[in-house]
């Protein structure tokens, strides 16, 4: 644990004054460590969140910095013309006092940002009505960067959602066999096969234009977004490591993939693994309130088939890790990525026989967003 010290010291390097105290240190997050830390000066107090960012993960930090430094500068100008509050609706990142957006102290590198105090995330579900909320900020976080110059950001993970590539690597760790585990999966690399054809179609739709290319957060979980404490609505969307060129489609798929099903994705009882339909539609009716006037009628219709392909290619990931000798993804027991591949198939699989169900439900919360916003030109 870094010292109430040594975190003070990072954070005058970013300019800020003022005696600290109320000093924690945050244990939830897994990839970057992270420290709130308050500062009083003339009777006032402000909070900030203090970042050791894994370099091990992130190899160009400086890279990732100014995605996110830009995207955000983006947000703050669009929010404050529409009215709102940009110091609560996203994020605001310090600069060091010589003017860089990270500080490097050997191969440790910091970041620091303004804590938004009164805001809480929530881990798990308790009802719909945060998933809808969440939903609506992720669609307002998409209609707000809908005109966002796409080629300013750089590719900080290259292929990150380029699911026939993840195919080609389980095609390839299966071949390869390094851990002999190859005959006891023959079901599962079956499944994974039988549909090759999946891995190809939001590409395929790209490369047609019919989908654009959108600045995407690529870690749409429920605790990526901050709710208002008074409100209990969703805020801002946080944790923005991952911002990067891709389709709209990864971001709605990955969101219903881990949220909208109806077990952990390490369940081993594949008979309680399905997707609720009531948050299915919940976080669709969100979503598409906030920002159906700026998608395609490509992405509107390929929202459910998204559900699918990220659900598909985690599967692909999990069971490819299995294969390659569990290299890539943390577990806790010697099976578990592959349990993890069977959970996530097993959810393709309930997603491919409620395709016509979660199909119509897009559909009516379409026509209903249409409705409330005006049809508009997409």
């Amino acid at each position: 644990m870094e010292s109430l010290k040594t975190i003070t010291d990072v954070c005058r390097a970013f300019g800020i004054t003022g005696e600290p105290t109320d000093y924690q240190v945050f244990t939830s997050g897994h990839i970057n460590s992270t420290f709130r830390i308050a500062f009083e000066e003339n009777g006032q107090t402000q909070k900030y969140l203090v970042q050791n960012v894994n370099t091990l993960v992130f190899k160009d930090p400086d890279a990732l910095m100014e995605n996110i430094v830009r995207v955000t500068h983006y947000l703050r100008k669009r929010i404050r013309e529409q009215g709102g509050d940009p110091e609560r609706e996203t994020l605001h990142f310090l600069k060091t006092t010589d003017g860089k957006l990270c500080l490097h102290r050997g191969e440790r590198c910091w970041r620091v940002y303004r804590f938004i105090d009164h805001s809480f995330t929530y881990e798990l579900l308790t009802d719909a009505a945060p998933f809808r909320s969440a939903g609506e900020r992720f669609g307002h976080f998409q209609r707000l960067l809908a005109d966002y110059p796409i080629e300013s950001l750089y590719e900080t993970i290259p292929d990150f959602h380029h699911t026939p590539k993840r195919v080609a690597a389980l095609e390839a760790a299966a071949a390869a066999d390094v851990v002999g585990r190859a005959h006891s999966v023959q079901n599962e690399l079956s499944f994974a096969l039988e549909r090759k054809g999946d891995a190809e179609v939001a590409l395929r739709l790209l490369k047609e234009g019919k989908v654009p290319l959108r600045v995407t957060h690529n870690d749409t979980k429920l605790s990526n977004i901050l709710f208002d404490e008074t409100t209990k609505q969703g805020i801002c969307v946080i944790d923005l490591d991952t911002i990067m060129p891709g389709l709209s489609l990864y971001d709605f798929g990955d969101a219903i993939r881990f949220g909208a099903a109806t077990a952990k994705e390490d369940e081993r009882d594949l008979s309680l693994v399905s997707v609720s339909p009531e948050l299915f539609r919940a976080y669709t009716a969100g979503f598409l309130s906030a920002c159906v006037n700026a998608l395609t009628e490509a992405e509107i219709d390929h929202l459910a088939f998204s559900a699918k392909l990220m659900t598909y290619e985690c599967g692909v990931r999990f069971l490819t890790d299995y294969l390659c000798g569990d290299t890539y993804f943390k577990i806790a027991a010697p099976d578990h990525n592959l349990v993890r591949a069977r959970n996530q198939f097993k959810l393709v699989a309930e997603m491919e026989r409620m395709m016509p169900e979660l199909e119509q439900i897009v559909k009516e919360e379409a026509a209903k967003a249409l409705r409330g916003q005006g049809t508009g030109d997409r």
